[in-house]
C-alpha cells in the first residue's frame, strides 16, 4: 500500500491512512480524506476556503479514477456544492457519462440528494471585491458585472499565488491504484474555466497495472501535453517512474506559447515507488507520503526538476 498527496491534503490525509489500514477501497478512503480538505477554510485552493471566479462565484472541479476498471467520473465548474470529489464518484457510478459541468452537474447533485451549499467564504468575498475596486474604474464598478471580463484575466491574479489542487494517489490493500482530485481552480478565473483537475489524462490518471499520476499548479500546460496519462504510459513501456516523470516534464518544457508557469507532478507505480517533482516553481514544494511501516505520515520536499540531472 501507499498514499501520496500534495501538501494541502493535511486536513484529511490521516483519515485516508486509517481507512487504508482497515482495507478500505482506495477511492472510498481518498474521498473521505479529500472531503475534509474541501471543508477546511485554511486551504485556499479547494472547497470552502477557495477563491471565486471574476464574478464572485465559486466553481469547483473534481475527478475520480478507478485504476482497476479505468472507470472515471468528473465534474467541472460546479456551483453550490462542496463535496465535489464525492459528486464525481457518483457520476462514475450512476451515469453512462464521464463528466458533468456547471448547472447540469448541480442538477444531478440535487437529484441524488446532495445539499445546496453555501460555498463563498466571507473572507474570500471581501478580498475579491477589494481587488475589483483596485482594478476597475468607478464607471466599470457601477456597471459590474455587465462589463467585458476578458481584459481582467490578464491583470487580476491569485491573491496568494495558490495553484495547489488537492490530489490523492493510493495503492490499496487489494493492489488497486486509484486517483482523486478536487479544486476551486484558478482564483479570479473567467467564469466557466476548467483546469486539468477534472480532465482524465491531463490532471490525473490511474491504471492498477502500472501506476498513477496527478498534477497541480498550471493546468493550462498539462492539458496541452496530456501529462498524467503520458507518465503512466511511459511506465507501461518499461521506463522507471523517475524517467517517466522527467520525460513528461521535458514535454512541458518544450511549450513556448500560451500561459506558462510552474507544474508539480505526483506519481506512484505498481511496485510501490513514488515521485514528486516540481518544474518552474521557485519555492520548495512539499508533499505527504505514507507507506506501511511508517509510524506517521511524512511531509517531504519535492525534487526540483533539473535537466542536467535526469537519468
Amino acid at each position: 500500500m501507499i498514499l501520496l498527496a500534495n501538501s494541502e491534503a493535511w486536513p484529511g490525509f490521516d483519515k485516508t491512512v486509517e481507512l487504508l489500514k482497515n482495507n478500505s477501497h482506495g477511492i472510498d478512503a481518498m474521498i473521505a480524506g479529500i472531503s475534509e480538505v474541501e471543508r477546511e477554510v485554511k486551504v485556499r485552493s479547494v472547497g470552502y476556503g477557495g477563491w471565486p471566479n471574476m464574478l464572485g462565484k465559486m466553481e469547483f472541479d473534481a475527478g475520480v479514477m478507478d485504476g482497476t476498471t479505468r472507470d472515471v467520473g468528473a465534474v467541472g465548474a460546479v456551483p453550490d456544492t462542496l463535496p465535489v470529489a464525492a459528486l464525481a464518484r457518483e457520476v462514475m457510478q450512476r451515469l453512462p457519462h464521464v463528466m458533468l459541468t456547471g448547472e447540469g452537474a448541480r442538477r444531478f447533485a440535487t437529484e441524488i440528494g446532495f445539499s445546496v451549499d453555501d460555498t463563498l467564504y466571507e473572507d474570500s468575498r471581501k478580498v475579491w471585491w477589494k481587488r475589483l475596486q483596485k482594478e476597475l474604474s468607478a464607471a466599470e464598478l457601477s456597471a459590474f458585472p455587465d462589463i467585458p471580463l476578458a481584459p481582467l484575466s490578464r491583470t487580476i491574479t491569485d491573491p496568494e499565488r495558490v495553484r495547489d489542487t488537492t490530489v490523492f494517489l493510493a495503492q490499496d490493500s487489494a493492489s488497486g491504484i486509484h486517483a482523486v482530485t478536487s479544486t476551486s481552480g484558478w482564483a479570479w478565473k473567467y467564469p466557466g474555466r476548467l483546469g486539468d483537475s477534472p480532465i482524465p489524462g491531463a490532471g490525473f490518471y490511474a491504471d492498477s497495472r502500472y501506476g498513477a499520476a496527478a498534477c497541480t499548479h498550471t493546468g493550462e500546460m498539462t492539458m496541452r501535453c496530456g501529462t498524467a496519462r503520458s507518465i503512466v504510459l511511459a511506465v507501461r513501456f518499461g521506463h522507471t517512474l523517475r524517467a517517466a516523470v522527467d520525460m513528461a516534464i521535458e514535454d512541458l518544457a518544450e511549450l513556448k506559447t500560451g500561459f506558462l508557469a510552474g507544474v508539480v507532478i505526483h506519481a506512484i507505480d505498481a511496485a510501490g515507488n513514488h515521485e514528486v517533482a516540481s518544474f518552474q516553481c521557485p519555492e520548495d514544494i512539499k508533499y505527504w507520503i505514507w507507506e506501511p511501516g511508517m509510524a506517521n505520515p511524512q511531509k517531504r520536499i519535492a525534487r526540483k526538476y533539473d535537466p542536467l540531472l535526469t537519468t
